[in-house]
Protein backbone atom coordinates (compact mmCIF):
# COMPACT_ATOMS: atom_id res chain seq x y z
CA UNK A 1 0.00 0.00 0.00
CA UNK A 2 2.69 2.33 0.62
CA UNK A 3 3.59 4.85 -2.31
CA UNK A 4 0.57 4.28 -3.96
CA UNK A 5 -1.05 7.44 -3.39
CA UNK A 6 -1.61 9.75 -6.44
CA UNK A 7 -3.41 13.14 -7.57
CA UNK A 8 -4.62 15.21 -10.61
CA UNK A 9 -5.13 18.97 -10.12
CA UNK A 10 -6.65 21.56 -12.43
CA UNK A 11 -6.17 24.99 -10.17
CA UNK A 12 -6.06 28.88 -9.97
CA UNK A 13 -2.14 28.24 -9.99
CA UNK A 14 -2.20 25.89 -13.32
CA UNK A 15 -5.49 27.45 -15.45
CA UNK A 16 -7.16 31.01 -15.49
CA UNK A 17 -10.92 30.94 -14.22
CA UNK A 18 -12.92 30.02 -17.81
CA UNK A 19 -10.66 26.72 -17.86
CA UNK A 20 -11.59 26.09 -14.36
CA UNK A 21 -14.79 26.52 -14.23
CA UNK A 22 -15.43 24.17 -16.97
CA UNK A 23 -13.89 21.28 -14.96
CA UNK A 24 -15.96 22.37 -12.07
CA UNK A 25 -18.45 19.75 -10.54
CA UNK A 26 -21.38 20.34 -7.95
CA UNK A 27 -22.30 17.80 -4.95
CA UNK A 28 -23.84 15.59 -7.34
CA UNK A 29 -21.64 15.26 -9.98
CA UNK A 30 -19.23 14.70 -7.69
CA UNK A 31 -20.81 11.64 -6.86
CA UNK A 32 -21.22 10.42 -10.39
CA UNK A 33 -17.37 10.92 -10.50
CA UNK A 34 -16.95 8.97 -8.22
CA UNK A 35 -19.19 6.08 -8.81
CA UNK A 36 -17.61 5.91 -12.13
CA UNK A 37 -14.00 5.86 -10.78
CA UNK A 38 -15.03 3.06 -8.61
CA UNK A 39 -16.97 0.71 -11.60
CA UNK A 40 -13.90 1.62 -14.30
CA UNK A 41 -10.83 0.95 -11.94
CA UNK A 42 -12.32 -0.96 -8.61
CA UNK A 43 -10.25 1.56 -6.71
CA UNK A 44 -10.70 2.11 -2.78
CA UNK A 45 -9.00 5.00 -1.77
CA UNK A 46 -10.64 7.95 -3.93
CA UNK A 47 -11.41 11.37 -2.87
CA UNK A 48 -13.33 14.22 -5.70
CA UNK A 49 -12.58 18.12 -4.41
CA UNK A 50 -14.44 20.61 -6.76
CA UNK A 51 -14.18 24.43 -5.60
CA UNK A 52 -14.14 27.88 -7.18
CA UNK A 53 -10.55 27.42 -7.39
CA UNK A 54 -9.71 23.57 -7.92
CA UNK A 55 -10.91 20.43 -9.05
CA UNK A 56 -8.92 17.81 -7.93
CA UNK A 57 -9.34 13.80 -7.83
CA UNK A 58 -6.94 11.88 -5.28
CA UNK A 59 -6.86 8.07 -5.21
CA UNK A 60 -4.87 5.23 -4.29
CA UNK A 61 -3.21 3.03 -7.22
CA UNK A 62 0.27 1.55 -8.34
CA UNK A 63 -0.62 2.79 -11.97
CA UNK A 64 -0.92 6.06 -13.11
CA UNK A 65 -4.34 6.96 -14.27
CA UNK A 66 -4.09 10.33 -14.67
CA UNK A 67 -5.21 10.79 -18.24
CA UNK A 68 -8.13 8.15 -17.47
CA UNK A 69 -9.18 9.99 -14.81
CA UNK A 70 -8.93 13.76 -17.14
CA UNK A 71 -11.20 12.10 -19.30
CA UNK A 72 -13.64 11.11 -16.91
CA UNK A 73 -14.22 14.62 -15.67
CA UNK A 74 -14.06 16.17 -19.15
CA UNK A 75 -16.82 13.09 -19.46
CA UNK A 76 -18.60 14.76 -16.94
CA UNK A 77 -18.51 18.19 -18.39
CA UNK A 78 -19.61 17.01 -21.38
CA UNK A 79 -15.93 18.19 -23.03
CA UNK A 80 -14.57 16.81 -26.08
CA UNK A 81 -11.23 18.32 -26.38
CA UNK A 82 -9.63 16.26 -23.79
CA UNK A 83 -6.32 16.83 -24.74
CA UNK A 84 -6.38 20.93 -24.61
CA UNK A 85 -6.83 20.03 -21.10
CA UNK A 86 -4.65 17.82 -19.77
CA UNK A 87 -1.91 20.29 -20.29
CA UNK A 88 -3.27 21.98 -17.18
CA UNK A 89 -3.42 19.42 -15.12
CA UNK A 90 -0.76 19.09 -12.20
CA UNK A 91 -0.32 14.92 -11.95
CA UNK A 92 1.53 14.25 -8.64
CA UNK A 93 2.48 10.96 -8.66
CA UNK A 94 5.21 10.50 -5.42
CA UNK A 95 2.95 9.11 -2.90
CA UNK A 96 4.27 11.40 0.18
CA UNK A 97 4.13 14.67 -2.73
CA UNK A 98 0.55 14.03 -3.00
CA UNK A 99 0.61 13.39 0.61
CA UNK A 100 1.48 16.94 1.00
CA UNK A 101 -0.32 18.45 -1.63
CA UNK A 102 -3.57 17.02 0.26
CA UNK A 103 -2.57 18.85 3.76
CA UNK A 104 -1.12 22.23 2.31
CA UNK A 105 -4.82 22.60 0.25
CA UNK A 106 -6.43 21.65 3.16
CA UNK A 107 -5.01 24.03 5.39
CA UNK A 108 -5.16 26.77 2.94
CA UNK A 109 -1.69 26.99 1.64
CA UNK A 110 -2.66 26.65 -1.75
CA UNK A 111 -5.32 29.16 -1.68
CA UNK A 112 -5.49 31.90 -4.30
CA UNK A 113 -5.76 33.90 -0.85
CA UNK A 114 -3.94 32.51 1.56
CA UNK A 115 -5.66 30.56 4.83
CA UNK A 116 -9.08 30.42 2.90
CA UNK A 117 -11.14 29.90 5.83
CA UNK A 118 -13.66 28.16 3.52
CA UNK A 119 -11.24 25.62 2.26
CA UNK A 120 -11.16 23.40 4.80
CA UNK A 121 -14.92 22.51 4.83
CA UNK A 122 -14.89 21.68 1.48
CA UNK A 123 -12.36 19.17 1.86
CA UNK A 124 -14.70 17.93 4.85
CA UNK A 125 -16.93 17.85 2.07
CA UNK A 126 -15.51 15.87 -0.47
CA UNK A 127 -14.04 14.24 2.04
CA UNK A 128 -17.83 12.69 3.30
CA UNK A 129 -18.78 12.29 -0.27
CA UNK A 130 -16.18 9.79 -0.92
CA UNK A 131 -17.05 8.01 2.62
CA UNK A 132 -20.95 8.27 1.32
CA UNK A 133 -20.16 6.38 -1.53
CA UNK A 134 -18.09 3.33 0.08
CA UNK A 135 -14.78 5.25 -1.47
CA UNK A 136 -13.13 5.64 1.54
CA UNK A 137 -10.86 2.69 3.20
CA UNK A 138 -8.54 2.96 6.37
CA UNK A 139 -5.65 4.77 4.36
CA UNK A 140 -8.06 7.94 3.36
CA UNK A 141 -9.58 8.24 6.59
CA UNK A 142 -6.26 8.14 8.58
CA UNK A 143 -5.00 10.62 6.07
CA UNK A 144 -7.62 12.89 5.92
CA UNK A 145 -8.33 12.62 10.37
CA UNK A 146 -4.54 13.66 10.03
CA UNK A 147 -5.63 16.60 7.90
CA UNK A 148 -8.02 17.69 9.92
CA UNK A 149 -5.59 17.70 12.92
CA UNK A 150 -3.15 19.66 11.42
CA UNK A 151 -5.67 22.11 10.71
CA UNK A 152 -6.50 22.50 14.01
CA UNK A 153 -3.01 22.86 15.68
CA UNK A 154 -2.68 25.38 12.67
CA UNK A 155 -5.53 27.67 14.21
CA UNK A 156 -4.87 27.21 17.87
CA UNK A 157 -0.70 27.24 17.12
CA UNK A 158 -0.05 30.08 14.53
CA UNK A 159 -2.10 33.30 13.29
CA UNK A 160 -2.40 31.74 9.83
CA UNK A 161 -6.01 32.10 9.96
CA UNK A 162 -6.17 35.06 11.78
CA UNK A 163 -8.07 37.94 9.89
CA UNK A 164 -9.32 38.88 6.98
CA UNK A 165 -7.50 38.22 3.95
CA UNK A 166 -9.31 38.80 1.29
CA UNK A 167 -11.58 42.10 0.02
CA UNK A 168 -14.40 40.05 0.42
CA UNK A 169 -14.10 38.75 3.78
CA UNK A 170 -12.57 41.84 5.27
CA UNK A 171 -15.63 43.42 4.52
CA UNK A 172 -17.92 40.98 5.90
CA UNK A 173 -15.83 41.22 9.57
CA UNK A 174 -16.34 45.03 8.92
CA UNK A 175 -20.33 44.22 8.59
CA UNK A 176 -20.68 42.44 11.42
CA UNK A 177 -18.75 44.59 13.61
CA UNK A 178 -21.33 47.56 12.56
CA UNK A 179 -24.26 45.62 12.84
CA UNK A 180 -23.22 43.14 15.67
CA UNK A 181 -26.27 46.05 17.89
CA UNK A 182 -29.24 45.24 15.78
CA UNK A 183 -31.43 42.76 15.62
CA UNK A 184 -32.58 42.08 12.40
CA UNK A 185 -30.10 44.28 10.40
CA UNK A 186 -31.03 45.19 6.68
CA UNK A 187 -28.34 45.08 4.25
CA UNK A 188 -28.39 46.29 0.68
CA UNK A 189 -25.24 45.90 -2.20
CA UNK A 190 -24.98 46.92 -5.17
CA UNK A 191 -22.56 45.55 -7.83
CA UNK A 192 -22.51 41.80 -8.24
CA UNK A 193 -18.93 41.71 -9.65
CA UNK A 194 -16.36 39.22 -8.19
CA UNK A 195 -16.30 40.88 -4.95
CA UNK A 196 -20.30 41.85 -4.56
CA UNK A 197 -20.60 38.05 -5.47
CA UNK A 198 -18.03 36.70 -3.10
CA UNK A 199 -19.33 38.74 0.02
CA UNK A 200 -22.83 37.47 -0.73
CA UNK A 201 -21.55 34.00 -1.19
CA UNK A 202 -19.43 34.36 1.98
CA UNK A 203 -22.76 35.97 4.23
CA UNK A 204 -24.90 33.11 3.06
CA UNK A 205 -22.55 30.48 4.34
CA UNK A 206 -22.22 32.35 7.57
CA UNK A 207 -23.90 31.07 10.50
CA UNK A 208 -23.91 34.38 12.12
CA UNK A 209 -25.85 36.55 9.43
CA UNK A 210 -29.04 34.04 8.90
CA UNK A 211 -31.07 36.32 10.38
CA UNK A 212 -29.87 39.30 8.11
CA UNK A 213 -32.26 40.41 5.55
CA UNK A 214 -30.23 40.80 2.79
CA UNK A 215 -31.51 43.07 -0.65
CA UNK A 216 -29.28 42.44 -4.05
CA UNK A 217 -29.27 44.89 -7.22
CA UNK A 218 -27.49 44.89 -10.31
CA UNK A 219 -27.30 46.58 -13.26
CA UNK A 220 -27.72 42.93 -15.07
CA UNK A 221 -30.67 41.97 -13.88
CA UNK A 222 -30.24 38.06 -14.01
CA UNK A 223 -27.26 38.11 -12.34
CA UNK A 224 -29.20 39.59 -9.10
CA UNK A 225 -31.87 37.16 -9.56
CA UNK A 226 -29.82 33.92 -10.35
CA UNK A 227 -27.70 35.22 -7.09
CA UNK A 228 -30.81 35.94 -4.61
CA UNK A 229 -32.05 32.53 -5.09
CA UNK A 230 -28.93 30.70 -4.44
CA UNK A 231 -27.95 32.68 -1.05
CA UNK A 232 -31.54 32.84 -0.15
CA UNK A 233 -31.89 36.90 -0.44
CA UNK A 234 -34.14 38.96 -2.65
CA UNK A 235 -33.52 40.99 -5.74
CA UNK A 236 -34.19 44.41 -6.43
CA UNK A 237 -34.53 46.14 -10.11
CA UNK A 238 -31.12 48.48 -10.23
CA UNK A 239 -32.77 51.72 -11.11
CA UNK A 240 -35.01 51.09 -7.71
CA UNK A 241 -32.71 51.16 -5.22
CA UNK A 242 -32.77 54.73 -4.19
CA UNK A 243 -36.16 54.00 -3.34
CA UNK A 244 -35.19 51.25 -0.61
CA UNK A 245 -32.53 53.56 1.27
CA UNK A 246 -34.30 54.32 4.14
CA UNK A 247 -35.16 51.00 5.13
CA UNK A 248 -31.72 49.93 5.11
CA UNK A 249 -29.12 49.82 7.62
CA UNK A 250 -25.86 49.14 6.03
CA UNK A 251 -25.34 49.78 1.61
CA UNK A 252 -22.25 48.08 0.00
CA UNK A 253 -21.44 49.15 -2.90
CA UNK A 254 -19.31 47.44 -5.45
CA UNK A 255 -19.84 48.84 -8.80
CA UNK A 256 -17.84 49.38 -11.69
CA UNK A 257 -18.57 53.03 -12.58
CA UNK A 258 -16.78 56.16 -13.09
CA UNK A 259 -19.52 58.40 -11.57
CA UNK A 260 -20.86 58.74 -8.17
CA UNK A 261 -23.83 56.66 -7.32
CA UNK A 262 -24.82 58.00 -3.85
CA UNK A 263 -23.91 61.43 -2.71
CA UNK A 264 -24.78 64.02 -0.27
CA UNK A 265 -27.31 65.82 -1.78
CA UNK A 266 -29.18 62.18 -1.98
CA UNK A 267 -28.91 60.93 1.85
CA UNK A 268 -29.71 64.37 3.16
CA UNK A 269 -33.53 63.58 1.86
CA UNK A 270 -33.75 60.69 4.00
CA UNK A 271 -34.71 60.96 8.05
CA UNK A 272 -32.05 59.29 9.84
CA UNK A 273 -33.34 57.60 12.94
CA UNK A 274 -30.43 55.22 13.68
CA UNK A 275 -26.85 54.90 12.25
CA UNK A 276 -26.65 54.42 8.33
CA UNK A 277 -23.67 52.84 6.99
CA UNK A 278 -21.66 53.12 3.76
CA UNK A 279 -19.27 50.65 2.73
CA UNK A 280 -17.64 51.46 -0.89
CA UNK A 281 -15.54 48.85 -2.45
CA UNK A 282 -15.83 50.59 -5.86
CA UNK A 283 -12.63 51.55 -7.77
CA UNK A 284 -12.98 54.48 -8.69
CA UNK A 285 -15.16 55.51 -5.41
CA UNK A 286 -19.04 55.09 -5.83
CA UNK A 287 -20.18 57.15 -2.32
CA UNK A 288 -19.27 60.60 -2.16
CA UNK A 289 -16.98 61.49 0.99
CA UNK A 290 -19.01 64.28 2.19
CA UNK A 291 -21.94 61.91 3.12
CA UNK A 292 -20.72 61.65 6.40
CA UNK A 293 -20.95 65.37 7.15
CA UNK A 294 -24.58 63.95 7.78
CA UNK A 295 -25.50 63.31 11.31
CA UNK A 296 -25.87 59.32 12.12
CA UNK A 297 -24.17 58.53 8.68
CA UNK A 298 -20.75 56.90 8.54
CA UNK A 299 -19.26 56.02 5.09
CA UNK A 300 -15.96 53.00 4.99
CA UNK A 301 -14.13 52.91 1.73
CA UNK A 302 -12.10 50.34 -0.28
CA UNK A 303 -8.48 52.03 1.66
CA UNK A 304 -10.20 51.09 5.17
CA UNK A 305 -11.31 47.47 3.77
CA UNK A 306 -7.78 46.76 1.84
CA UNK A 307 -5.83 47.73 4.98
CA UNK A 308 -7.62 45.14 7.12
CA UNK A 309 -6.99 42.85 4.59
CA UNK A 310 -3.44 43.69 4.04
CA UNK A 311 -2.53 43.68 7.74
CA UNK A 312 -4.42 39.83 8.23
CA UNK A 313 -2.60 38.59 4.95
CA UNK A 314 0.74 40.31 6.71
CA UNK A 315 0.05 37.97 10.00
CA UNK A 316 -0.50 34.94 8.03
CA UNK A 317 2.46 35.09 5.38
CA UNK A 318 4.70 35.51 8.73
CA UNK A 319 3.12 32.32 10.13
CA UNK A 320 4.00 30.13 6.94
CA UNK A 321 6.82 28.69 8.17
CA UNK A 322 5.56 27.72 11.27
CA UNK A 323 2.60 26.08 9.36
CA UNK A 324 5.11 24.52 7.06
CA UNK A 325 7.40 23.11 10.18
CA UNK A 326 3.94 21.75 11.71
CA UNK A 327 2.83 20.14 7.87
CA UNK A 328 6.86 18.34 7.87
CA UNK A 329 5.82 16.81 11.52
CA UNK A 330 2.64 15.20 10.62
CA UNK A 331 3.83 14.28 7.07
CA UNK A 332 7.12 12.53 8.81
CA UNK A 333 4.33 10.47 11.35
CA UNK A 334 1.87 9.52 8.55
CA UNK A 335 4.62 8.45 6.40
CA UNK A 336 5.76 6.05 9.09
CA UNK A 337 2.41 4.55 9.89
CA UNK A 338 2.22 4.24 6.24
CA UNK A 339 5.30 2.70 5.87
CA UNK A 340 3.71 0.42 8.94
CA UNK A 341 0.66 -0.59 7.50
CA UNK A 342 2.47 -2.28 4.45
CA UNK A 343 4.19 -4.78 6.32
CA UNK A 344 1.01 -5.40 8.42
CA UNK A 345 -0.04 -8.64 6.32
CA UNK A 346 3.06 -10.29 6.82
CA UNK A 347 3.34 -9.39 11.30
CA UNK A 348 -0.15 -11.12 10.78
CA UNK A 349 0.99 -13.85 9.01
CA UNK A 350 3.30 -14.40 11.39
CA UNK A 351 1.26 -14.08 14.20
CA UNK A 352 -0.99 -16.52 12.41
CA UNK A 353 2.46 -18.82 12.21
CA UNK A 354 3.26 -18.81 15.90
CA UNK A 355 -0.63 -19.12 17.13
CA UNK A 356 -1.09 -22.24 15.17
CA UNK A 357 2.47 -23.82 16.21
CA UNK A 358 1.34 -23.10 20.17
CA UNK A 359 -1.96 -24.12 19.47
CA UNK A 360 -0.65 -27.54 17.83
CA UNK A 361 2.10 -28.03 20.96
CA UNK A 362 -0.37 -27.32 23.79
CA UNK A 363 -2.97 -29.55 22.34
CA UNK A 364 -0.64 -32.99 22.93
CA UNK A 365 -0.36 -32.02 26.34
CA UNK A 366 -3.86 -30.92 27.79
CA UNK A 367 -5.60 -34.26 27.25
CA UNK A 368 -5.20 -35.62 30.93
CA UNK A 369 -4.81 -31.71 32.31
CA UNK A 370 -6.98 -30.71 34.68
CA UNK A 371 -8.85 -26.43 33.74
CA UNK A 372 -6.80 -25.27 36.39
CA UNK A 373 -3.60 -26.65 34.50
CA UNK A 374 -5.17 -25.87 30.94
CA UNK A 375 -5.89 -22.43 32.19
CA UNK A 376 -2.17 -21.63 33.48
CA UNK A 377 -0.57 -23.17 30.04
CA UNK A 378 -2.27 -21.00 27.83
CA UNK A 379 -1.76 -17.86 29.90
CA UNK A 380 2.17 -19.25 29.69
CA UNK A 381 2.27 -19.66 26.14
CA UNK A 382 0.51 -16.75 25.20
CA UNK A 383 2.75 -14.87 27.13
CA UNK A 384 5.83 -16.55 25.51
CA UNK A 385 4.39 -15.52 21.69
CA UNK A 386 3.91 -12.50 22.66
CA UNK A 387 7.60 -11.56 23.95
CA UNK A 388 9.02 -13.57 21.06
CA UNK A 389 6.60 -12.19 18.40
CA UNK A 390 7.52 -8.89 20.03
CA UNK A 391 11.49 -8.22 18.59
CA UNK A 392 10.61 -9.48 14.99
CA UNK A 393 7.69 -7.19 14.27
CA UNK A 394 9.90 -3.75 16.37
CA UNK A 395 12.63 -4.88 13.47
CA UNK A 396 10.31 -5.76 10.64
CA UNK A 397 8.88 -2.12 11.17
CA UNK A 398 12.03 -0.64 11.79
CA UNK A 399 13.34 -1.94 8.46
CA UNK A 400 10.37 -1.12 6.77
CA UNK A 401 10.85 2.68 8.23
CA UNK A 402 14.42 2.23 6.70
CA UNK A 403 13.91 1.44 3.76
CA UNK A 404 14.69 -2.58 3.31
CA UNK A 405 11.91 -3.98 4.77
CA UNK A 406 11.71 -6.54 1.71
CA UNK A 407 15.01 -8.87 3.19
CA UNK A 408 13.58 -9.04 6.28
CA UNK A 409 10.15 -10.10 5.13
CA UNK A 410 11.73 -12.80 2.73
CA UNK A 411 13.71 -13.95 5.49
CA UNK A 412 10.54 -14.17 7.86
CA UNK A 413 8.43 -16.11 4.64
CA UNK A 414 11.45 -18.63 4.55
CA UNK A 415 11.98 -19.50 8.32
CA UNK A 416 7.81 -19.68 8.94
CA UNK A 417 6.77 -21.35 5.02
CA UNK A 418 4.36 -18.20 5.29
CA UNK A 419 3.37 -18.21 2.07
CA UNK A 420 2.43 -21.58 1.94
CA UNK A 421 0.17 -21.34 5.18
CA UNK A 422 -1.89 -18.26 3.78
CA UNK A 423 -2.57 -20.64 0.51
CA UNK A 424 -3.41 -23.65 2.55
CA UNK A 425 -5.45 -21.14 4.79
CA UNK A 426 -6.85 -19.43 1.42
CA UNK A 427 -8.06 -23.14 0.63
CA UNK A 428 -9.71 -24.02 3.92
Amino acid sequence: MHNHFKVISISHKTAAVEVRERMALNSEETIQVLERVRDIFALRDVMVLSTCNRSEIYYGSDKDLSEELIKILALQNNLEDVEYFKSYFENITDHLQAVEHLFRVATGLESQIVGDMQITNQVKTAYQLSADADMAGPFLHRLLHTAFYINKKVVQETAFRDGAASISYAALELIAELTVNLEAPRVMIIGLGNVGTDLCLNISDHKNFQNYQVLLANRTGDKADKLAKTCGFKSIPFDSVKDHFSEIDLVVTAVNNHNLLIDRELISKFPVGNFKYFVDLSVPRSVETGIEEINGVLLYNIDDIQSRADEALKRRMSSIPKVEALLAEAIADFDDWSKDISVNPTINKLKNALEQIRKEEIARYLKDASNDESDMLEKLTKSIMQKVIKLPVLQLKAACRRGDAETLIDVLNDLFNLEKDTISGEKK
